[in-house]
């Protein structure tokens, strides 16, 4: 049973329509929108159909409007999850403003756990009944009731069908050469052949659509995630201040790509002028410490000679000047 999904899991990248009808066909609802699951009902009642009975039903609001009641339904999922002991975080905050990234990043990870519980199973949950104790679900069952009649209708069209066709028998039989005659052009198949090629071309078309806007769907929010992710980093104290930093932060908010191009050169040149200072700094120090150690160093040898000299004793000197004598007469010699 998955609980806790990486966002690189495959889960994230189901697309909002999959979301939408697996939401729709399993609580009969007719929501056009994953945001408007942001009060915290439906995710109680999906939480409900994957466990039934475990849910305290008559405690989820549908009617919710303001946070608070939203958030009073979402402590009833985290309820469910206490009991479930899913460590799943419900970012309440986020999901409440009802952004549609936020509420679809949830409602993915939702359908894939209901889906991990024997294996998606759903078909015996009356969720009509489930909500009938709920605040709010007459008007939720009858914003889903056309959708439900459109389907009773479709199921018993078929029944009248027979009936017509014994009124129409007479006519039939009568004109027969003029059904005769109206049955010919069909009998060509030349115009209708075509017809039914075209729509089945543009059907192929249609479908091949809905797949390129789901991946792109699906490759913006990957990308905005890692955005988000950049983004919150940046905002750390430790290290908010530094030029790198600033730097990324300048082209994730820049509004005008000319402007943000001046930026980068403008940035790029003062960070050179900054390398070539720090340069020009480090080599004076280098020279300065240099000429200082050798003017040490001068000092000390002059020091270390006169201490010499003043410690010789009036022998030596005398041996000394001596030596010197000698030397000097046997050169002169």
């Amino acid at each position: 049973m998955a609980t806790n999904i990486g966002m690189m899991d495959g889960a994230y990248f189901v697309g909002r329509g999959e979301i939408l009808t697996w939401i729709n066909s399993t609580l009969h609802l007719n929501l056009s929108k994953v945001e408007e699951a942001c009060t915290g009902a439906v995710h109680c009642q999906l939480m409900d159909a994957a466990h039934p009975g475990l849910v305290p039903m008559h405690k989820v609001n549908f009617d919710a409007k303001n946070e608070y009641e939203m958030i009073q339904n979402y402590k009833v999922l985290q309820d469910v999850f206490n009991k479930l002991k899913i460590t799943k975080h419900i970012e309440v905050n986020k999901l409440v403003k009802g952004r549609a990234l936020d509420n679809l990043e949830f409602m993915q990870w939702l359908k894939r756990y209901c889906d991990s519980v024997n294996g998606g199973n759903l078909h015996s949950y009356n969720p009509l009944e489930r909500r009938e104790g709920c605040k709010g679900a007459k008007e939720m069952n009858k914003r889903s009731a056309p959708s439900q009649n459109a389907t009773k209708n479709a199921s018993t069209a078929p029944k009248h069908a027979p009936h017509n066709t014994r009124r129409n028998d007479v006519p039939h039989v009568s004109s027969t050469s003029q059904s005769g005659k109206l049955s010919r052009p069909s009998s060509s198949g030349g115009a209708s052949a075509y017809s039914e090629a075209e729509r089945t071309a543009h059907e192929q078309q249609i479908t091949e659509l809905k797949l390129s806007v789901d991946s792109l769907e699906k490759e913006r929010d990957f990308y905005f995630s890692k955005l988000r992710d950049i983004e919150i980093l940046c905002q750390s104290p430790e290290i908010e201040n530094l030029p790198v930093v600033e730097a990324v932060k300048r082209i994730l908010y820049a509004m005008d790509d000319d402007a943000l191009l001046v930026d980068a050169e403008a940035m790029k040149s003062d960070q050179h002028q900054q390398v070539e200072t720090l340069s020009c700094i480090s080599e004076e120090a280098e020279e300065r410490l240099r000429v200082d150690t050798q003017k040490r160093k001068n000092i000390v040898n002059i020091d270390v000679e006169l201490a010499a000299s003043n410690t010789l004793s009036p022998k030596q000197r005398i041996s000394d000047a001596s030596d010197v004598h000698c030397s000097g007469s046997l050169l002169t010699y």
